[in-house]
């Protein structure tokens, strides 16, 4: 339940386009006079705040944010924000903010050890889906996504949060159970990547406090963490004045309301500490170096000056000054992009950005990520063009590109403006909570945009990013990577200096032009148009064999999903082939035959339209969301994909990049070793389920792949799915001149029967595989072969199985014996690969607990097979399912899953509409039933994955790769 944004707090702060003047010499962080916050920010700010919000403060002090919304249509979301994170934490309650929210789910006066899950659970929501928190360095939030906004169960709501805030018992005994748990978290979070984050924060920030408060706190804090010093802790650091309750859904406001104030006028008001500062920032320039190897890291370096943190409250002068600065950063970020689309590119990837650490400094940062060896040139080329930009400057061109797209988001938004969703509206309103950030509304933001687009010109860009930036004369330079760099410390300084020193050129100006896919020739006939009686699906055919469904919703004002669906996918990938269609995931890489990528970029910038291809197993689709306005222009732009891919080599390269990197991490972590391995296992070898050689991957290239997956592209069947608030007539316009006017091509979808068999391995033995991380991570998996997903009742019952194991694993491994933290249980019906489909069991565990874990498990499905399932068990598993039935069509992507393939498919459509009462039925001796069926101990694969050098044991087969 840690969150992981905290742990890349400084990554993104580092490229964020936000603001700050350098002040060179000062040590930020140390002391500074806060400036008074009135209750709310836009009390002090001439922005206008969004009326739909309802805002209030409890006489404690606790604030609240009301509002309705029904986007979803009848659902809610309660989030509870507390100002209390690791930068709280004492040197002896390292870990403790972290603790305290786990020990939320553990106990309170009115809520007894370990059944405010299971509480949640019988009204519909899933633990971990629905129900969670997050700790980060500065706040806790705790989060409940409620199925249904009925009274009752925003009631129960309101209540568990109200327990949180001041009524948790933390036992010893509760604490001694989850203390296991927490350190199982850690262990599981220690990864290459972790470790290259510490290493990075205490480089740039030594002697700072967030440097040495990880949220997970240290193995010492929490294995002397008593619950007397937790509830000291919970005590001084939960309270009201710290506190913000957020509901928004589908609810009546001055009622809920009224219930907030009924529940959390009895909070006793406290005294509120204020929170330390994350500092002190070193702000002095200084040619610091630091050099991180690690064999799972990609090559990276990044170049940062470090500035006092400056206090711009939200204003409307300070937002102009904040786009100002968005364009100019985008602008260097775009040329930096097209650099990565050279046939001999400099870099993989690059980015120059300036953001908080927190409220105690600044930093600007150039980061370079390069090819493993080829740093140096990475390095001077985007320092180059770094100075370049502040040189030169930027031309109107550039400009008019990043502001038609800053103009086309704030217009989709202001579009949908009614039918913003509830995780919007929330996200909204905690950056008022988090950040100081006025919620306005869409529609006033875009017209304030439009009334200042003729004041962002090129010099008043290029001033204001020089106004924010802190200048990267004498940078901080890092470098990780898996081999050190040539010259150590002193190479790397050397071609920074060289890169300073050298004559810079003016920018070039970009190729421009017009889109050269208006004419698919004559438009389409529609020859039959009929409409689907269950679901309303309007369905047409045209003469040339393409398939369309409509589906007009007002879910989202002036917002369009569209899918199409090729026949082929990975059926095109055979044993003797089993890479064939690999290089399919970055076809939109290569362009398309009259423009390159980087030229479509350009073209599109400020419309709502975008290129997309992907293969599934059946298929190869595209998936795009578009507006009214640039419908055509996106049906025409997917028809271009189809029919003329450019195949540039530009993203051959960027693929064969991504696949070095991808081998040479691939073993550093348990779960990456058995992604890597595990399909070879269960499928004895079958090279389409094995990852392969990495010489095989390097060999790939669009002039194969065009081979293989050319003539379904010219004549496979084709079904397109439209949904959302559309036009009718405009929509099948906008088709029958792109799709519908394409040369006849097959009408169905290809059988493939031959190439939908797929066997699961009769070798049963235990495996072992091997990864290359801590030597304390473990991880142990039991897979069994099930059936394939033909049978709806059947698959049901497996799905509904797999809830029930995975709520039976956690009330095990997790709440009794504290020895994983996450376990899990999957099952997978196939309906590509027939009589073939897979449940599994998974548990990340300490390398001495494996004994142990399979124990449990063993114990675990031995209940399930031989004793019938409590009442209660099937409940917990059943009511969060059934929502999620209730609920799927209460957004577009839920309406697509069964309009893409409404016609060649159409079963999925019963299926659904009886899938609620199909699960009502599923009785405990079907679970009970299926259990035995399917989850014995001599039918499944035991998969163990242990450290290099750690002895496997004796019943343990190892498998070397």
């Amino acid at each position: 339940m840690l969150s992981r944004k905290a742990l890349s707090a400084l990554t993104i702060s580092m490229l964020a386009l936000a603001a700050c003047a350098p002040r060179a010499g000062e040590t930020a962080g140390v002391a500074s006079i806060p400036r008074a916050k009135p209750t709310w920010a836009f009390q002090a700010s001439d922005v206008p705040v969004d009326e739909g919000y309802r805002f209030g403060q409890l006489a404690n002090g606790m604030r609240f944010v009301v509002r309705h919304n029904a986007t979803p249509k009848g659902t809610a979301v309660v989030r509870m924000n507390v100002e209390a994170g690791s930068l709280d934490e004492g040197e002896a309650e390292r870990g403790f903010a972290h603790f305290v929210e786990h020990m939320a789910f553990n106990g309170s006066t009115n809520v007894p050890e370990g059944e405010m899950i299971k509480l949640l659970e019988r009204d519909g929501l899933a633990f971990g889906a629905d129900t969670n928190a997050t700790t980060s360095y500065d706040r806790t939030t705790y989060m409940l996504d409620l199925p249904r906004a009925d009274g009752r169960l925003l009631d129960t709501a309101l209540m568990l949060m109200r327990e949180t805030a001041s009524e948790l018992t933390m036992s010893p005994e509760a604490v001694a159970r989850e203390r296991g748990v927490i350190l199982s978290e850690m262990r599981d979070r220690n990864s290459f990547s972790l470790r290259n984050y510490v290493d990075q924060t205490e480089f740039v920030a030594p002697g700072s406090r967030y440097a040495q408060r990880l949220p997970i706190g240290t193995t010492e804090t929490l294995s002397g963490a008593s619950a007397e010093a937790l509830r000291a802790f919970y005590r001084r650091e939960y309270v009201p004045a710290q506190t913000t309750l957020v509901v928004i859904g589908d609810v009546d406001a001055a009622a809920v309301e009224t219930a907030i104030r009924a529940r959390f006028d009895s909070w006793q008001a406290a005294p509120a500490e204020d929170q330390p500062s994350a500092g002190p920032i070193a702000t002095r320039a200084e040619p610091r170096t630091d050099i991180y190897i690690d064999p799972a890291l990609s090559e990276r370096i990044t170049a940062s000056r470090l500035g006092a943190w400056k206090d711009e409250p939200d204003s409307l002068a300070q937002r102009r000054e904040n786009l100002l600065r968005q364009v100019g950063y985008a602008i260097v970020n775009r040329r930096l992009l097209r650099l990565t689309r050279e046939a001999n590119a400099p870099f993989r990837n690059a980015g120059l950005g300036t953001g908080d650490l927190f409220e105690a400094g600044r930093a600007t940062s150039l980061v370079i990520d390069t090819v493993d060896g080829k740093w140096r040139r990475g390095l001077v080329t985007a320092a180059q063009e770094y100075r370049r930009a502040l040189h030169y400057g930027f031309s109107a061109d550039e400009v008019h590109e990043q502001v038609a797209a800053i103009r086309a988001a704030n217009a989709n938004s202001a579009a949908a403006q009614d039918t913003r969703s509830n995780g919007q509206l929330t996200g909204a309103v905690l950056a008022l909570v988090t950040d100081e950030v006025v919620p306005d509304t869409p529609s006033r933001s875009l017209a304030r945009l439009e009334a200042f687009i003729p004041q962002i010109t090129p010099a008043a860009v290029l001033a204001a990013l020089k106004r924010e930036l802190v200048p990267l004369d004498v940078p901080l330079l890092r470098f990780q990577g898996r081999m050190p760099p040539t010259g150590g410390e002193a190479g790397l300084r050397q071609a920074w200096d060289q890169a300073m020193r050298a004559a810079i050129a003016p920018p070039k100006a970009a190729e421009s032009g017009q889109f050269a896919y208006t004419d698919f020739g004559a438009q389409g006939r529609v020859v039959s148009d009929r409409v689907e009686p269950l679901l309303g699906i309007r369905e047409l055919r045209f003469a040339n064999g393409v398939r369309l469904n409509l589906k007009q919703t007002d879910l989202q004002k002036d917002r369009i999903w569209v899918q199409t669906s090729i026949d082929g996918g990975n059926f095109l990938a055979t044993k003797d082939q089993p890479l064939a269609t690999k290089l399919g995931s970055v076809l939109t890489l290569g362009g398309l035959g009259k423009h390159s990528k980087d030229q479509l970029d350009t073209l599109l910038a400020g419309k709502t339209a975008a290129t997309s291809f992907a293969v599934t197993d059946e298929t190869f689709t595209q998936l795009v969301t578009t507006n009214r306005q640039d419908l055509l222009l996106q049906m025409q732009l997917l028809a271009a994909q189809v029919t003329d891919p450019g195949y540039r080599r530009e993203g051959e390269v960027q693929f064969r990049q991504s696949v070095n990197n991808m081998f040479a991490s691939l073993r550093a972590t348990p779960g990456a070793t058995l992604a890597a391995d595990g399909g070879a296992i269960l499928s004895d070898n079958d090279p389409r389920f094995s990852l392969g050689k990495v010489e095989d991957w390097r060999g790939l290239t669009f002039e194969k792949l065009k081979s293989t997956i050319g003539e379904r592209l010219a004549s496979g069947a084709i079904e397109i799915g439209l949904v959302g608030d559309f036009d009718p007539d405009a929509a099948i316009t906008a088709v029958a001149a792109s799709f519908g006017a394409l040369p006849a091509r097959e009408t169905d979808f290809r059988p493939y029967a031959d190439e939908r068999r797929r066997s699961f391995t009769a070798d049963r033995s235990p495996r072992v595989l091997r990864h290359s991380g801590p030597k304390d991570q473990a991880l142990v998996t039991i897979t069994w072969p099930t059936r394939d997903g033909e049978d709806p009742v059947e698959m049901l019952k497996l799905e509904l199985l797999e809830r029930v194991v995975r709520i039976e694993l956690t009330d095990t491994l997790r709440e009794k014996l504290g020895k994983a933290y996450s376990p899990s249980a999957s099952s997978t019906t196939s309906r590509t690969w027939r009589d073939y489909g897979v449940f599994g069991i998974s548990a990340s565990v300490e390398v001495g607990e494996i004994a142990a874990t399979r124990a449990a498990i063993a114990e675990t499905l031995a209940d399930l097979r031989d004793r019938p399932l409590p009442a209660d068990v099937l409940l917990r598993a059943r009511a969060p399912m059934i929502e999620s039935f209730e609920n799927l069509l209460k957004t577009n992507a839920g309406w697509l899953a069964y309009v893409d393939r409404a016609q060649t498919e159409p079963d999925r459509i019963e299926r659904y509409l009886r899938s609620v009462e199909r699960v009502k039925a599923i009785t405990t001796a079907d679970i009970q039933a299926i259990a035995r069926r399917y989850l014995t101990p001599q039918a499944g694969v035991e998969i163990t994955v242990l450290p290099d050098g750690v002895a496997a044991g004796a019943d343990q087969a190892t498998v070397s790769r």
